[in-house]
């Protein structure tokens, strides 16, 4: 367990980290990346992180590949990378840096470690879990073979390395339904999410998509109820749904599609009032970008995702741990059925 008072005052040591308004202004090029979402004073607070951070990269050789989740100053401040699941996996097979530092949760670590074993890969806090990748193991999947017997098994990346070893294939949500799609036979196993699966299976009908009873806590909790409420209050706005979310709001939103799908159409569509169904740093992170779209609630904070932060970005990177390490004959299985994934999604051109 990590003492964060310990780590404060060790990593007071070595760097100067008080609030710095003469720094914040050498790093306005950063900021001006969040300033609609992101104060002034706490750019002041956040600019000594990201320096030491930023300096700290070059020193070790090492990259941070950020989900879309991580919190603005962490997103547009210190990442190298940043995108869905599909992405940064993706980039973590390029990248010719020595260290990958993951700010992402748990399993994403663990992807980057099964897809460049060679690289040493920090993770800042090794309680960003993810409830969603904790509702599967192993056996659920040996379990769901049995019922289904033939049936490929196709499991989401929200999951850890040993279920990613008992799979044939990954998948993300914003590849989803061509992997199924391109699956053989009549039936195909789907893992954990039990609402992306209902949703992929109503895009691909020709497959009999069965599913595991598993959900994300951030996206399970919209209902169709709610955008129906909220459309009463203002009906101009546009809704957008990720495909994590039940059927119902699927069905009741404008539109849905992956972290990367969702960037993509406001980006093209630009519409005048936007409400993403979906982790509430999303919308802060494409904010600045898109100013002429006002985002509104409601939206759901991810707990595990905020668990990642600038202080324990700088701690990780200047203790170069906690190092995540899969093992081998896990990895090796796990990294087929994730290299599949990647090699099918590039041969349909997704």
């Amino acid at each position: 367990m990590l003492d964060i008072a310990v780590m404060r005052d060790r990593l007071a040591e070595h760097y100067e980290l008080a609030p710095n308004a003469d720094l914040a202004e050498d790093l306005a090029d950063l900021y001006a990346k969040m300033d609609r979402v992101v104060p002034p004073a706490d750019w002041a607070m956040h600019a000594p992180y990201v320096a030491a951070i930023n300096r700290l990269k070059r020193e070790r050789n090492a990259v941070v590949l950020a989900h879309n989740y991580m919190t603005p100053e962490i997103y547009h401040g210190i990442a190298d990378f940043v995108g869905d699941s599909l992405q940064l996996a993706i980039e973590a097979t390029r990248t010719d840096a020595d260290v990958i530092v993951q700010c992402g949760v748990h399993f994403m670590a663990e992807t980057s470690k099964i897809l460049s074993p060679g690289k040493i890969v920090l993770i800042p806090d090794t309680g960003a879990g993810c409830s969603l990748a904790e509702s599967i193991t192993a056996e659920g999947v040996a379990e769901m073979r049995a019922r289904y017997p033939g049936a490929p098994v196709v499991s989401y990346v929200n999951t850890t390395a040993e279920v990613k070893a008992a799979s044939d294939i990954c998948c993300t949500s914003s590849n989803a339904a061509q992997i199924v799609a391109a699956m053989a036979g009549d039936t195909v196993i789907m893992t954990p999410d039990t609402y992306l699966a209902q949703n992929v299976a109503r895009e691909v009908p020709q497959k009999n998509v069965v599913w595991w009873e598993g959900s994300c806590i951030v996206h399970e909790r919209f209902t169709a109820e709610d955008i129906a409420a909220f459309r009463d209050w203002n009906p101009d706005t546009r809704v957008i749904a990720h495909p994590e979310c039940p059927p119902s709001v699927v069905d009741a939103a404008d539109f849905s599609g992956s972290t990367k799908g969702i960037i993509d159409y406001v980006s093209r569509e630009k519409p005048r009032n936007a409400m993403l169904l979906t982790e509430c740093s999303m919308a802060s992170n494409i904010a600045d970008a898109l100013p002429e779209v006002d985002f509104v609630g409601p939206c759901n904070m991810c707990p595990y995702m905020k668990k990642i932060t600038l202080e324990k970005v700088l701690w990780s990177l200047h203790t170069m741990s906690p190092a995540v390490e899969v093992e081998a004959q896990t990895a090796e299985k796990a990294r087929r059925a994730v290299q599949r994934m990647i090699d099918l999604s590039r041969q349909l051109g997704i």
